[in-house]
């Protein structure tokens, strides 16, 4: 992933991509910390689940609630990440959104806008 962070159009660009290249980099390293973070979490919940100690069980009460946490962090993360690119997509290429396939509302079918 990071090679294609560092290499490509974009980062060669303007301040304004290397700023976008930056906070991606930055989102992802933060997304795969918390992800090696769940691994971890999950590693020791099932741990504890096979134990006959009720203080293991108990432990996991916390343990998931951490776990939930971090998922919706790593869910907010690539929100922003999605959002960032997005944006800068847009940004670099309006002539082409007139000519993009729009979803018409019916069941995911797609039409093509003329114009």
């Amino acid at each position: 992933m990071e090679g294609h962070l560092s290499s490509g159009r974009m980062a060669k660009g303007t301040p304004t991509d290397q700023k976008l290249m930056q906070k991606l980099q930055k989102d992802f390293v933060e997304v795969q910390g918390t992800l090696d973070q769940n691994r971890l979490l999950i590693n020791e919940i099932s741990k504890n689940q096979e134990s006959a100690s009720s203080a293991d069980w108990n432990r996991n009460v916390g343990l998931i609630r951490k776990l939930n946490s971090n998922v919706q962090v790593v869910h907010k993360l690539y929100a922003n990440i999605s959002s960032n690119l997005a944006r800068s997509k847009g940004s670099s290429s309006k002539g082409e959104a007139s000519r993009a396939p729009k979803s018409n509302g019916k069941h995911g079918k797609k039409t093509t806008e003329s114009g």
